[in-house]
Order: structure tokens, then sequence, then C-alpha cells
């Protein structure tokens, strides 16, 4: 069996991506599900998260959201038995890379695939789906009426979050980085986002928040990155569609809550200011969390939405297609087809 890895030989240089010859699987542990997988995601690999949490190697496995049928089971598994069809995220530790076609699995990370699911949009929708229900149901649980802003809409991880906040009845809006992405969201059911887009740079986002919610501002953002500098020290095309941090802050509401991806977000002390006045609050989503807090396992991989995805991948452009993922040149989400 073939199996993918990625490898980085010195820091700062791009990762490069190889497939290896495995061995036979070692023997089934007490709590071992020996998986056959049907399709994995792709998805970035934080080289730096690894080397600051200490896992970094030379070869590390690639795609780690899974879905597929059971096998065989280690003796004290409870969960499953073979011929069940389940779908889970990989651990960070671990030495299994999703991209092969045979794996071992600890029954902890595998839930039951819904029936009616296909075996891509299982392993496509778990990773967002996961990061959408984090944000809008632990650390900003969405209730009906309350407004909700999504950044990036159109993106894997956007789509998720707007059909949740949906679900739960919010107000949402959301911006669009072209126009083709403005098409999908508004082809997007259940309709009723409002759709913003900046693509041309020419709409203060502040100023249409702020109308859409008749001067009250937004109960809550949820941000793809922001811009932390000025306009010109921030160049590239993509900073440009992205907002500054003050718009953000500028249309919060009262008790607002913003939940940034943006790992090195600096707040200076007019903005601390500002959002004290509001008495808002901000939240950072760091995806890993719920593999990196071992009372956390178990506890999530219970939500599935229709996810943005690219046509399913066949084995043999694995590798072409994780360049692109991690050079983070792929507008939907990759997803393997075994």
């Amino acid at each position: 069996m073939k199996a993918l890895y990625g490898q980085q030989n010195s820091p700062g240089e791009e990762m490069t991506f190889v497939f290896q010859e495995r061995e036979t699987l070692p023997p089934t542990r007490e709590h071992d599900v020996k998986v056959q997988v049907r399709a994995c995601a792709l998805s970035w690999m934080d080289t730096k998260l690894l080397s600051e949490i200490k896992l970094k190697k030379e070869l590390v496995p690639v795609g780690r959201e899974i879905s597929g049928v059971v096998l065989e089971v280690g003796s004290k598994v409870t969960f499953f038995q073979p011929d069940d069809e389940v779908v889970g995220i990989l651990p960070l530790d671990s030495e299994e890379s999703g991209v092969c076609e045979v794996i071992l699995v600890h029954e902890h990370y595998l839930v039951s695939k819904p029936a009616q699911v296909c075996w891509a949009a299982a392993a496509g929708a778990l990773r967002d789906g996961l990061r959408a229900y984090t944000a809008l149901h632990y650390l900003s649980p969405v209730s009906p009426g309350r407004a909700v802003l999504v950044l990036d809409g159109a993106s894997p991880f956007g789509t998720i979050a707007i059909q949740l906040a949906q679900h739960r009845g919010a107000k949402v809006i959301s911006t669009a980085h072209s126009l083709e992405d403005k098409q999908y969201l508004e082809r997007l059911r259940p309709t009723g986002a409002r759709v913003i887009d900046v693509s041309h740079g020419k709409i203060d986002l502040a100023e249409s928040c702020l109308e859409e919610t008749g001067g009250l501002g937004v109960d809550i953002v949820l941000d793809a990155g922001v811009r932390l500098y000025s306009a010109e020290d921030e160049a590239t095309s993509k900073s440009q569609l992205l907002p500054h941090k003050h718009d953000i802050i500028s249309l919060l509401g009262v008790g607002g809550h913003w939940i940034t991806t943006e790992k090195n977000l600096q707040l200076d002390p007019p903005d601390s200011h500002s959002l004290f006045l509001k008495g808002a609050t901000v939240s950072f989503l760091n995806d890993e969390i719920w593999n990196l807090s071992n009372v956390q396992q178990g506890k999530y991989l219970d939500i599935l939405w229709w996810p943005q995805l690219d046509e399913p991948i066949p084995l043999y452009e694995a590798k072409v297609s994780m360049e692109i993922v991690q050079k983070n040149q792929a507008r939907k989400r990759q997803v393997i087809q075994f």
C-alpha cells in the first residue's frame, strides 16, 4: 500500500510531498479499528504548530479527515463492528496517513457516518463543520434573532458557518470576494443571508453592517483573517480583501463577540478601550483544540453540513493537490476518493 507524507528539510522551506510504500499493518490493538478508507480530505498542514508542540518529524502523515468502512475491531472496541460506515479526524500525533487504502484508528477518533451523506462529503465537511460548531456553539452560542457576520462566506468554512447560523435562527450577513462567490452565496439554501461584495474595495463594511442592523451593530463576527496594519503595509491582493481590525470593532454591537482565526492579532490600547465601552469580547478559534485536549475527546464529530467541495480527486493526483492546498491556492475543499 502507498501512503502520502509531507517532508520539510529546513525551516521556511516549502514542504514537499511523497508517496511511501507501507509494509503490512501491525496487529490490531485492543482499542484500534481497522478502516478501509473511502475518502480523505486534504487540509493545510501547520508545520509551526507541530514544531511548537514537539511533533515535528522527518515525514509528516498527510490527510487527517477520513471516511470509510470498518474491516476489523480490537478486542475492547465497543462502539463499532465490521462493515460499519465511519468518519473521523486523526489526531495530530497520528502515525497514519489518511491518504492510504487501509489504516488503524483508535475508536475514540471515529463516529458513525450518516447513511445519507456520501463518502466525499462526509470527509470534506468534517473539519469545517467542527470549526463552525466550535465557534457558534461553544465560543459564542447562536440564538434566534442574533445578527451574525461571516467573512468570506463562500469558503468551505464560511459556507458551513452560514448554514449553522441560519439553522439556529440568526440573521446572517456575509462577504464575497468575487462575483462568482456572490452568486454562489445567493444560491445557497436556505436563502436569506445578506451578501456584501467586497471584491472592488468600494464598500465600507462597517457602514454596510450597521445599516443592515439598524445602527445596532452585529452580535457575532466570524472572521477569515484581518488586516492589522494600513493598506500600504499589506499590499497583497488577498490582504486587501480582508477587513481592518478597526472595521470589525466598529461594526460590533453592544455585548458583541468577535471570533477570530488570526493567531497574531494585536490589539492596541484604543482598540481595547472600544471593546471595553461596548462590553464586547474576543475569542480565538483554534480548530485543533479538540485534538489537543484529552478531556474533550469524543465530544465532537456530531454535526455534518453541506460543504463547499471540489470534484473528488483520484489517488494518483493526491500529491499535486496537496501541494496546491499547502500553498493556500485551493478555494474549495480537496477530497481524495478511493
